[in-house]
């Protein structure tokens, strides 16, 4: 950036694994923001990177214009509760590493915070073919479980409990009060932990701003990132509803936490996919039940924040 840039108190968390051009060419834009953020932390979790894409990220970091941090590890909360650790401005802004942003997404974000009861902004994510969803009316049950059917693709502005780690900003001394992000969920897919971190932000006292200005185009690279699991449509494994289980079982309670759990076996074979393929359905099934007995262990050992049990 050069001097006459205004800068606003905003460090860009981008953690990335498996990412090639499209990491680069996100870098690019938020190096084009106006404002533009204070700092940009890319945490590197790939294990080497192309020729190319490693000589961008070191003649960036040697400029001072990211901060690169390496991570040995792939999981996505564990990224980002170092991102919180070593960002040094008020505001942290977690955001996917295959986007696209206007010049003004950062500066969307930093406004909304200039109410104090703000705590956090989720910012409207539109998926590749998606445009903006009007006359979308949003109403606040005060349930967790609940707020998942939140709309992120929405044009209207409203209150929230829920946000997407793609596109999610938060006042770093809120989460660091709350314990960050929960490294019980699991990678390489680690479902539903950015939902948790919210329910717990609200349960704190907070208070959580969608604001459609601050918009994203998710490209879903075909490499890197959560897919190279596969599909979830034909793996026994847990990983693919492990953090949905375990979500529940945190931040639900009573019958509406037993009716979730119960729903989501067959609400994912209820799929056109497996209408289709009908003998993928007991070997989806038996993931389902993995991932709940999986879930239920990592409940009884408790959660895993910044300053507690294992995180790091």
């Amino acid at each position: 950036m050069d001097a006459a840039t205004p800068v606003v108190p905003v460090s860009v968390a981008l953690p990335t694994y498996g990412r090639e051009a499209v990491l680069v060419r996100t870098v690019e834009q938020l190096l084009a923001q106006r404002p533009a953020a204070a700092e940009i932390l890319v945490l590197d979790q790939t294990i080497a990177h192309e020729p190319a894409t490693d000589a961008r990220l070191r003649d960036w970091h040697a400029a001072g214009r990211i901060r690169w941090i390496r991570i040995a590890e792939p999981s996505q909360p564990q990224a980002l509760n170092r991102g919180i650790r070593c960002a040094t401005q008020e505001i942290v802004l977690c955001l996917d590493d295959d986007v696209e942003v206007e010049p003004t997404f950062v500066g969307a974000h930093a406004r909304c915070y200039a109410d104090a009861d703000v705590v956090g902004v989720a910012g409207q994510v539109l998926q590749p073919g998606q445009a903006p969803r009007t006359g979308y009316v949003h109403v606040d049950s005060g349930d967790p479980l609940a707020a998942q059917d939140f709309d992120f693709s929405s044009a209207a502005a409203a209150w929230v409990r829920n946000g997407m780690s793609g596109n999610l900003s938060f006042r770093r001394a809120a989460a660091l009060a709350v314990g960050g992000f929960d490294e019980n969920f699991l990678p390489p897919v680690s479902y539903r932990f950015d939902a948790e971190f919210c329910a717990r932000l609200c349960r704190a006292g907070g208070r959580l701003r969608f604001e459609p200005a601050a918009t994203v185009h998710h490209l879903r690279a075909a490499r890197g990132g959560t897919r190279t699991t596969g599909s979830h449509l034909t793996s026994a494994s847990p990983a693919h509803g492990v953090g949905d289980y375990y979500f529940a079982l945190r931040c639900g309670r009573g019958w509406p936490r037993a009716r979730y759990l119960l729903r989501r076996p067959f609400r994912e074979v209820r799929t056109r996919f497996h209408l289709l393929h009908p003998w993928w359905i007991p070997v989806k099934f038996v993931g389902e039940l993995r991932a709940l007995a999986l879930a239920l262990r990592l409940h009884r050992r408790g959660p895993r924040l910044l300053g507690r049990g294992e995180a790091k």
